[in-house]
């Protein structure tokens, strides 16, 4: 469970999360939703740790985040930024083995090369995995640096904007492995993703924010109405049940 405690963030007079409280529990996937500057990615990089909060704690699995030591965090927690860049050249192995840092230190073990393979097969890497990042295209990219965080092995998976640089057959894709890896490898996944119509297909749950504050958050069907999308996104939608997947389309 991820206990988000009164979380501020500001810079100068503008606050970008305002005294947000929100408990994410275990299991499944939580998507956080919210038109540019709601405070989603900030929110998410505090429940990280990549960002420290001005006020406020998260909390998760009674661990306070911004205490807890690195190495202990880093075996429980994952993330992925929105921005990822390397400076050195790599393979895909390479990167997706950095994910296995917190529990090797750099000298992989046998189990370690093994949770690369697996993490590379669940991904559908193997072809690419002697590839350098720079000879791939971005969705190929991007699913690598999906497959590091996964490969870390932790219990919660945060993701920012997971589905950059990918098209619409890729992100389709990418959500049925996210989905699988909460299902089947019993993790815990929470992403900021900025189709809602995405967030309603493959989540759980939705958490919505606007201007830095909480809006709502819930199961997914419970969030998926006119007015709350409204609210959120200061447009006019209607909310269609299309075979037992909501859907919302903007009103013409």
């Amino acid at each position: 469970m991820i206990e988000i405690e009164s979380v501020t963030k500001a810079y100068g007079d503008v606050r970008v999360v305002d005294g947000v409280s929100l408990t994410i529990p275990a299991g499944g996937i939580t998507s956080l939703i919210g038109a540019n500057g709601a405070g989603k990615s900030t929110l998410l990089s505090i429940a990280s740790r990549l960002l420290p909060a001005d006020s406020g704690r998260v909390v998760v699995d009674g661990m306070d985040v911004a205490r807890t030591p690195g190495p202990v965090l880093a075996r429980r927690l994952a993330v992925l930024r929105q921005e990822n860049s390397m400076t050195v050249r790599l393979t895909v192995r390479e990167l997706v083995a950095f994910g296995r840092f917190p529990h090797s230190g750099g000298r992989l073990t046998a189990e370690d090369r093994r949770r690369v393979d697996e993490a590379l097969d669940w991904f559908e890497l193997g072809p690419f995995a002697d590839r350098h990042l720079d000879q791939l295209s971005g969705g190929q990219r991007q699913r690598a640096y999906v497959a590091m965080v996964m490969c870390q092995g932790t219990d919660y998976v945060l993701l920012d904007e997971p589905l950059n640089n990918l098209d619409m057959r890729h992100a389709v894709q990418m959500m049925r492995m996210l989905r699988a890896m909460a299902d089947e490898l019993a993790r815990t996944v929470v992403l900021v993703v900025h189709d809602v119509n995405v967030a309603a297909a493959y989540s759980d749950r939705i958490v919505a924010m606007r201007e830095g504050q909480l809006i709502a958050s819930g199961p997914t069907r419970e969030m998926m109405t006119p007015e709350l999308l409204r609210k959120v996104f200061d447009v006019e939608v209607d909310v269609h049940d299309l075979g037992g997947r909501l859907v919302a389309v903007p009103s013409t």
